[in-house]
């Protein structure tokens, strides 16, 4: 019984830190909780790994959307846009876990999590530059949004490339049970949108497109016998969502995100060593 409680705080606590990281930087905490999972349980198979991810990244999503919501930080037309895109290759990426060996999983996962750590070095160096409401270009969408603070924010961004990297980022979100986020955000804040409301509404998308692959891995009974602790972690994270989305408002992200970028670095050099290895 005692060691069923330290389980539960265990998986709780994982969950905080992951969730309080995730939206913390609009990825939806997967980035992190896959490779942890990886490390911590070399036996399990892939599918059952981006199963408890998906489990995670849905309630911390959620948890993090109504966070953002009451600060009026999402653009909910684009958001809807998007989620809308991403549907199709979170299917494809869903299905294709139930097809990959673990080992082949681990390479291409390792290989990614040094992508995505100079993914993340990139976007805390890119500032809040977004792009004039009044900026020509064909494909352009133009935004003015109020946040709750009252301060008004117009900006404009290339409509059609976010609608193409957001079917690959639903794609990737659905293999890697990652979110997507890590890079939708800087996609979006390269096409003009403000860092704050990129986040918000890269976190709007991921519930979307978390719930249809969380949806997916139910029905195939992907998390089996670990629904305690996908639902434990999950628990944590969405504690941890109301922290990372109310600490985004007391200071930048850009310390945090290199340090992030590290140990992304180190935990994909040896998810990508196991992977070889087997």
């Amino acid at each position: 019984m005692l060691k069923l409680i330290f389980e539960i705080i265990g998986f709780i606590a994982l969950g905080c830190v992951i969730g309080g990281c995730g939206t913390l930087v609009g990825a939806g905490g997967g980035f992190l909780l896959t490779p942890v999972m990886l490390l911590l349980f070399p036996n399990m198979p892939a599918e059952t790994v981006t199963a408890i991810s998906m489990t995670t990244i849905f309630f911390n999503s959620s948890s993090g959307s109504v966070a953002y919501a009451r600060m009026r930080r999402i653009d909910y037309k684009t958001g809807l846009i998007f989620a809308a895109v991403t549907l199709p290759g979170v299917i494809m990426g869903t299905w294709l876990t139930y097809v990959t060996p673990r080992s082949v999983f681990n390479m291409i996962f390792g290989g990614f999590m040094i992508v995505f750590a100079v993914v993340i070095f990139m976007k805390s160096r890119l500032g809040d530059h977004s792009a004039p409401y009044d900026k020509p270009g064909a494909f352009r969408a133009r935004r003015i949004i109020t946040d709750k603070a009252g301060h008004q924010t117009a900006y404009s961004f290339n409509i059609l490339i976010g609608v193409l990297v957001s079917f690959v980022v639903g794609f990737l979100s659905g293999f890697l049970g990652i979110g997507g986020g890590i890079v939708h955000v800087p996609v979006l804040v390269f096409l003009g949108f403000p860092a704050h409301f990129a986040t918000a509404t890269s976190h709007f998308v991921l519930v979307f497109s978390s719930f249809t692959s969380w949806c997916m891995h139910l029905i195939n009974g992907s998390l089996k016998n670990e629904y305690f602790m996908a639902f434990s972690i999950a628990v944590g994270a969405v504690a941890g969502a109301q922290i990372g989305a109310f600490v985004s408002k007391k200071i930048k992200g850009s310390v945090i995100m290199i340090c992030l970028a590290a140990a992304l670095v180190i935990a994909g050099i040896r998810i990508l060593i196991s992977g070889l290895l087997k």
